[in-house]
């Protein structure tokens, strides 16, 4: 007998929803994320709700500011994963970490310092100024890509010198640059123009990676209204890879 009872398995188009986030800050105390563990543990839960299955956690990483190592940024991990089996939360955890384009990684990808990464394919989640094109980066996916890692480019919509030369994003792409769009950007959360740069990728099919970007509460209630729009839904059609993860 069937139960009438039986929760609905919200879908779009031919594939199901997402259930890997791969881009949050929510390891405590780290940059300008959330501030404490039971923090992160309120907004894991409510990722979980959301369907959420495993969330790579993605703190900053930059040279004048958030001075992480992969030894802090596990040790971190470590510490929420026991706090998250102790409360019986069915979920998977992981972490990378979101690389600032600096000269702080531009000296560690020189010295082939160990870089955090996700997937099989060593994927290198980072991003530049939101201001200024970085003098930096074809010489840093050049040198990701010769050590055998994937480059990320996080929300490409964000970055205002962009905005008047989309072709840009475009050969940066073709030149095996992975593209990662904030979902919270379809619903205008950032700017108009952020929203219609977002879009217009998705109409490209150029995106690889969708992400939460969550930082706290603020971004997770607008992530629920994200998901709702027909551009989303249009997204998840496409070839994104964050269920392979």
């Amino acid at each position: 007998m069937i139960s009438l009872f039986k929760k609905k398995i919200e879908s779009y188009g031919s594939i199901m929803p997402l259930n890997v986030d791969m881009h949050s800050h929510l390891l405590p105390a780290i940059d300008d994320g959330v501030e404490t563990y039971e923090q992160s543990i309120a907004i894991i839960r409510q990722m979980i709700e959301l369907g959420y299955k495993k969330l790579i956690l993605t703190p900053h990483i930059m040279g004048d500011f958030y001075r992480n190592t992969p030894e802090i940024i596990m040790d971190k991990l470590d510490t929420l994963r026991d706090m998250i089996q102790t409360l019986g939360l069915e979920i998977e955890l992981d972490a990378a970490a979101e690389y600032y384009l600096d000269e702080h990684f531009v000296k560690l990808l020189e010295k082939q310092k160990p870089i955090l990464c996700f997937g099989k394919k060593k994927y290198v989640l980072f991003e530049t100024s939101y201001i200024n094109a970085s003098p930096y980066f074809n010489h840093v996916v050049f040198m990701l890509q010769s050590q055998g890692y994937t480059p990320v480019l996080a929300h490409p919509e964000r970055y205002l010198y962009l905005y008047d030369t989309f072709r840009k994003a475009i050969e940066w792409h073709e030149k095996g640059v992975l593209l990662q769009v904030n979902i919270n950007s379809l619903s205008g959360y950032y700017s108009k123009q952020a929203k219609f740069f977002a879009e217009k990728l998705i109409d490209h099919k150029v995106v690889s990676f969708l992400g939460t970007d969550c930082h706290g509460e603020k971004h997770l209630r607008s992530l629920r209204e994200a998901r709702k729009i027909d551009t989303y839904k249009k997204a998840l059609q496409q070839t994104v890879l964050n269920n392979t993860l």
